[in-house]
């Protein structure tokens, strides 16, 4: 699942890459724009366009009190995300993205047990530092500050009835590159770990339940960028 998601992800963003590639040319031979690459500059914007995996690690979890742990799926989506050069090497960059994730509780003493879904939305902010800036091969690494607001959950019912999810604020660290293909175009790779933890207090049947999980997501995204 996970690397199909990885896959999916990576042939969508080169099929966008290549048509705007393609654009890019278009425009250039009937003379209307530059060519050369314009690498990367303090005072600018790059607004990207990616297509991301999000792959909850589910790395540690607690349920009371029927035991067992914590499963969310993986899911694919858009993401558009926003960065600020302050200097050639410095930028903020601001993601947003929202995906749904179904919700399991596994080896409990009632057994496997469907919880629901959630929608996550999940605005990262991060200060990268990009090396080599001028080049047409420019990677970076990030570290900032993600806040995850857990909407729309569902109940699967009969035996859950509701759920909640607490909303939290987790570190999150990113290394990723630009390529500068052609112009103001960019092609992007991207890896981003999100330390996420939330509380779910769920109402069954049988009465109330309460995970303490960290879900600690993998962001996997590829796409295109554009310089102004």
């Amino acid at each position: 699942m996970k690397k199909s998601l990885f896959a999916a992800c990576l042939v969508s963003a080169l099929a966008v890459c290549g048509a705007a590639m393609a654009d890019d040319a278009t425009v250039t031979s009937a003379g209307l724009t530059e060519d050369a690459p314009v690498g990367k500059a303090a005072g600018t914007f790059m607004v990207r366009v990616r297509a991301i995996g999000v792959i909850p690690l589910n790395s540690s979890s607690s349920i009371t009190p029927i035991g067992g742990h914590v499963s969310a799926t993986a899911q694919a989506a858009p993401e558009v995300d926003f960065s600020y050069f302050l200097t050639d090497n410095i930028a903020f960059e601001l993601i947003a993205a929202t995906t749904r994730h179904n919700i399991s509780a596994k080896d409990t003493v009632v057994g496997n047990v469907d919880v629901g879904s959630v929608w996550v939305l999940p605005p990262t902010l991060t200060v990268q530092y990009h090396f080599m800036p001028k080049e047409r091969f420019s990677p970076y690494l990030g570290a900032g500050i993600n806040a995850t607001f857990f909407y729309g959950s569902s109940a699967s019912g009969p035996t859950v009835t509701s759920v909640s999810y607490s909303n939290n604020v987790g570190a999150a660290i990113q290394a990723g590159f630009d390529y500068n293909v052609s112009g103001h175009w960019f092609a992007n790779f991207d890896i981003k770990q999100i330390f996420l933890n939330t509380t779910a207090n769920i109402n069954t049947v049988l009465g109330p339940v309460k995970a303490n999980t960290a879900l600690n997501p993998l962001v996997i995204g590829a796409g295109i960028g554009y310089r102004f």
